[in-house]
């Protein structure tokens, strides 16, 4: 098998067709598959699925989660089940063109030295400036907390050889960030410009809450120095409690007994209180993470699974 195609799909019933014409006429020519993965979905996707798998089962696979386990549990999915010389991620909203894929799929023939290939959405030219501000600052943000580097702008949208992707699945860890866990793996990574399109149907379903809600779990996943960061303050204003205890003595015997001051002594105990809640958050954060990860439950629950052997992963 030359191309796995994983596409991770979540209310998409509008684009599920168009995606899948889409795929065909651009891999006409070539022995592939199509892995989609149904996450959950409200609407009806999953019986647009089955109908594509009906008429086309020598290319179509369908895995339908129980139930909405996220984009990355999706990835995760597709990859477990990818067993050809490529495997690519795209988006089921048409919105990353099939056509990139023989660009992809060409460099990596043609370059032994590279084991995978990004695309990288520099010029986001559909986004408003405040997302462009944010997501800039996202990868400044964590490139200076983490040991592993990002690549600003660097999307899902990649395409690997099989000892990436097997690389990537002896990660099996329930909270997930793959960004971050595709960098993680190491491996030479060739970044590709490519152009957002407009989506056909439908609206995103990833909006400025989900994007913070994503943005601090690739913190958390891949840093610790936030936890020091609460450790530096406590050990900054120790120090300056300490030193301003001694000029308080010192006052005292001095000047004697001083009376005024309640305001800014409120002030220092809501500010050492607010540092302290903000501390135990931070620390909370890792042990959830933690408790998560020791329950070792399935990263998703596979209901049914068309075009496949096996019915239960």
């Amino acid at each position: 098998m030359k191309l796995n195609v994983i596409i991770p799909m979540y209310n998409e019933e509008g684009n599920a067709l168009l995606m899948h014409k889409a795929l065909t006429d651009t891999l006409k020519d070539l022995k592939y598959e199509l892995i989609f993965i149904n996450d959950g979905s409200k609407d009806k996707t999953y019986e647009m699925l089955k109908d594509i798998y009906a008429n086309d089962k020598k290319h179509v696979k369908v895995i339908n989660f129980s139930r909405n386990f996220g984009k990355d549990a999706a990835i995760y999915a597709g990859l477990a089940h990818s067993n050809a010389k490529y495997t690519v991620i795209v988006d089921g909203d048409l919105q990353q063109n099939p056509k990139y894929l023989i660009d992809m799929m060409n460099f990596l023939d043609e370059n032994d030295e590279y084991d995978a290939v990004a695309m990288v959405n520099e010029d986001r030219k559909k986004e408003s400036g405040l997302v462009k501000v944010l997501k800039n600052g996202f990868y400044s943000f964590i490139n200076i907390l983490s040991d592993t580097k990002f690549k600003k702008g660097a999307s899902d949208f990649r395409m690997f050889r099989k000892s990436v992707v097997e690389a990537i699945l002896t990660l099996p860890e329930n909270n997930r960030f793959s960004k971050g866990i595709f960098s993680w793996v190491g491996f030479k990574t060739k970044y590709m410009k490519y152009d957002v399109e407009e989506r056909h149907t439908g609206k995103s379903n990833f909006n400025i809450k989900s994007s913070f809600k994503y943005a601090w779990n690739g913190i958390i996943n891949f840093s610790v120095k936030p936890l020091k960061v609460a450790t530096v303050l406590g050990t900054l204003f120790s120090l300056f409690a300490f030193v301003y205890l001694i000029v308080i003595l010192i006052k005292t015997l001095i000047l004697g007994a001083d009376v005024p001051g309640y305001p800014s002594l409120i002030c220092v105990v809501l500010l050492l209180g607010g540092l302290n809640l903000m501390a135990v958050g931070i620390l909370g954060e890792y042990v959830s993470k933690m408790y998560l990860e020791i329950k070792k439950r399935p990263i998703y629950v596979a209901k049914n699974k068309l075009g496949f052997d096996d019915d239960i992963l």
